[in-house]
């Protein structure tokens, strides 16, 4: 990176970092605050990825549905190599129930939403992980039960809600998109627009700011409440954010797919659902320490996040392998 991405780089870091850390702040110092954040979450990430699709290329996104590399890499990392990461972990660290439930759960399930805004701010083929989010939703959807029988030793089961997978796919994927596109296509027959649009890329660090703040908001009460008992499953979530970093280096390195869609390969891996296995999670354990272990995740996740876009092209750099386009 020249010393004008790092300058950026760095602002952009520091944009989400203090979001997220105000965020804290505030959902722990201010009552009510939370179930405001928690109201404000699902605009805040519409407006996010809104902006994010606007300056995708959407031309050489759907490239990815012929893209048969990314798409067995991302597949291998997410349903094969993460079931059988998430199984040793539970097997070296004892987690009881009703939060081993939760912790399956979200491990298990791909992000579908913000990773695509986290991949394109770390230089990431976020158009074409873009174009494969509703193959990575159907098939959590199909292997999610699967998985969760097969890593618990057939211990646990479910029957998987579609309404919540669905409405995550029209509110976080197909509106924004549809919304970008469409005001592309205006922005094209009407060229006094142009500049407008230019500019609203200035709004993409405060609007993740806000959103990162919104997000910690909202799960920081129900974290304190059960702080006590998530310590094993906070250093289960490190380690598994630590481990398919690398093991998706790997995987990426050994079917030499190219820099920038190996970084969208090791976000998506790394990223988890939460967001929309929350609701899940609620459903099958109840409030309390089953929610508690899902935000954690969350909490966990964004700071690795945060991280890695400023290493990813050090871990991943331009010049490692030759984009195939």
């Amino acid at each position: 990176m020249n010393s004008e991405a790092v300058h950026s780089s760095s602002v952009q870091t520091l944009w989400w970092f203090g979001g997220a850390v105000l965020g804290v702040v505030l959902g722990a110092g201010i009552g009510g605050f939370a179930a405001l954040a928690e109201t404000a979450l699902t605009p805040c990430l519409i407006a996010l990825l809104f902006l994010t699709f606007l300056e995708i290329p959407f031309d050489a996104g759907m490239r990815a549905l012929r893209d048969l590399p990314l798409l067995a890499a991302t597949a291998a990392v997410n349903f094969f190599v993460v079931p059988l990461v998430v199984a040793g972990l539970i097997a070296v660290f004892d987690i009881a129930d009703p939060l081993l439930p939760a912790v399956l759960i979200v491990l298990l399930c791909p992000c579908i939403d913000y990773v695509i805004a986290f991949t394109r701010a770390a230089g990431g083929a976020a158009d074409r992980l873009l174009m494969l989010t509703p193959v990575l939703m159907i098939a959590q959807l199909l292997l999610l039960p699967v998985m969760l029988w097969a890593v618990s030793g057939g211990r646990l089961s479910i029957d998987l809600p579609i309404r919540p997978l669905v409405g995550a796919l029209l509110l976080f994927i197909i509106l924004p998109l549809t919304a970008a596109i469409v005001v592309r296509r205006i922005v094209r027959r009407t060229p006094r627009l142009e500049r407008p649009l230019a500019a609203t890329a200035r709004l993409m660090d405060p609007v993740m700011a806000l959103t990162l703040l919104v997000i910690t908001a909202s799960v920081t009460p129900l974290i304190a409440g059960s702080a006590g008992q998530l310590g094993t499953a906070a250093i289960v979530f490190v380690l598994f954010a630590v481990i398919m970093t690398m093991l998706g280096w790997f995987v990426t390195r050994v079917l030499h797919i190219g820099p920038r869609r190996s970084r969208a390969v090791i976000l998506s891996g790394v990223t988890r659902n939460s967001l929309v296995m929350l609701p899940i999670v609620r459903a099958i354990t109840g409030e309390g320490i089953g929610p508690a272990g899902v935000v954690t995740q969350t909490l966990i996740e964004l700071l690795v996040l945060i991280v890695l876009v400023r290493v990813l092209h050090r871990l991943v750099p331009d010049t490692a392998v030759t984009e195939n386009r």
